[in-house]
């Protein structure tokens, strides 16, 4: 076994085998646990390798594996500068001795501190409070949020948040105070910031739209329909803050609408257009709150009016002489055809019998003025001679 051991052949597989896992002894034993590093987009960002390195050693890095790097510089002491960070530049980096042993590894993550947040907030009745915000500045890094909230007089209360959907919600809010502030705060790797929103619960207040619009015809009055509808669920306490209502109606395909408002929960219109079907949709505000904001309009609901069917005329048959049916629907049918013809004629007789008249007593006046005037020539000519006699007559 000796012999074995100490023969040629096998010194020089085991010189081989120390010789190649030399480097990979040296990356685990004097390797560093990877860290996690944040910077500012834009910004020179400083990579060290590691607490354990030597200065006096030279380095090599690497990003995401590859001797690739972004726009850079390295300094005397082995740390990696990179210049003006953008997106780009985020990965892993990890630094390498000269020998090609591994000594740290880091995680790059690049993005913006918080800024102001754009925050919206709803209150759908008086006991509940509802409020949303968006980055007015996009960070890429993730962020944790704390949210506030008090009255005029009151001390600060936890805003219940969901850091997922960024929002918080207030129970039971202070609705007699005239004015309230909600604080949001973002916290980040980079810093944080509180954005404040000053809110005024009465002007806030919105409803949301009523449920279960139902447009229904009333049998026997074709310029009618009743509406009803019931209160949105969100809306409890339905005793002690009513609501009103508003309805808007038209003619499917108008552009003019009627409108009619009410405390109830049905209505019934009386100037519905007879025989055209209509458009109807309801919306909410809080009855003794005149500063709050109306709700959303429901989705329009199409209904007709009542039609009388029309009526099926009846058919009897009758057995004359020949034993052969005949449809009476058909005979006073035709002679309703036969009276309507007569009447035709009897008044284009009436017309042609004036007519004639006027003809005939145009001519006969005519004949009449002529005549007239014939006999007055005659009558002139028989005064004529005996005023000439006349004349004669008389002495010189």
């Amino acid at each position: 076994m000796r012999g074995l051991l100490s023969s040629p052949v096998c010194l020089t597989v085991i010189w081989f085998l120390s010789w190649s896992l030399g480097p990979s002894c040296a990356q685990i034993w004097n390797g560093e646990v990877s860290g996690l590093q944040y910077g500012r987009l834009g910004s020179n960002i400083t990579l060290a390798c590691g607490k354990s390195h030597n200065s006096r050693m030279s380095v090599m890095w690497l990003h995401n594996q590859r001797k690739e790097l972004p726009w850079h510089k390295v300094t005397s002491d082995g740390k990696l500068v990179l210049l003006e960070a953008n997106q780009s530049a985020q990965g892993n980096y990890s630094c390498h001795s000269d020998r090609g042993s591994h000594l740290h590894s880091i995680s790059l993550m690049l993005g913006h501190p918080p800024a102001q947040l754009n925050v919206l907030c709803q209150m759908p009745n008086h006991s509940y409070v509802h409020c949303s915000w968006v980055e007015s500045v996009n960070t890429f890094l993730p962020a944790k949020y704390n949210a506030s909230f008090r009255g005029s007089h009151e001390t600060w209360k936890p805003c219940v948040v969901d850091v997922s959907q960024k929002h918080c919600e207030v129970i039971l809010p202070a609705f007699w105070q005239v004015y309230h502030m909600l604080a949001v705060t973002q916290t980040n790797a980079l810093g944080s910031h509180t954005t404040y929103d000053r809110i005024k619960l009465d002007k806030l207040l919105k409803p949301d739209p009523p449920r279960f619009l139902k447009v229904e015809q009333l049998e026997g009055f074709p310029r009618r329909l009743n509406v009803s509808w019931s209160y949105p669920s969100s809306w409890a306490r339905l005793d002690a803050y009513p609501l009103h209502f508003q309805i808007s109606y038209r003619p499917l395909g108008s552009i003019y609408w009627s409108e009619t408002f009410i405390s109830e929960t049905s209505v019934v219109l009386y100037d519905i257009l007879e025989g055209h079907v209509h458009e109807v949709q309801v919306r909410a505000q809080d009855l003794v709150n005149s500063d709050s904001q109306w709700s959303e309009w429901t989705n329009l609901t199409i209904a007709g009016p009542w039609e009388a069917e029309p009526e099926e005329a009846e058919v009897t048959w009758t057995y004359d002489t020949d034993a052969s049916y005949t449809d009476s629907e058909s005979t006073s049918t035709k002679s309703h055809n036969v009276d309507s013809e007569d009447d035709g004629d009897l008044g284009l007789m009436i017309l042609l019998i004036c007519f004639s008249v006027f003809i005939f007593t145009t001519v006969l006046s005519l004949f009449l003025v002529m005549w007239m005037r014939r006999r007055r020539r005659k009558h002139n000519a028989k005064q004529e001679p005996s005023s000439v006699v006349k004349m004669k007559s008389m002495p010189i």
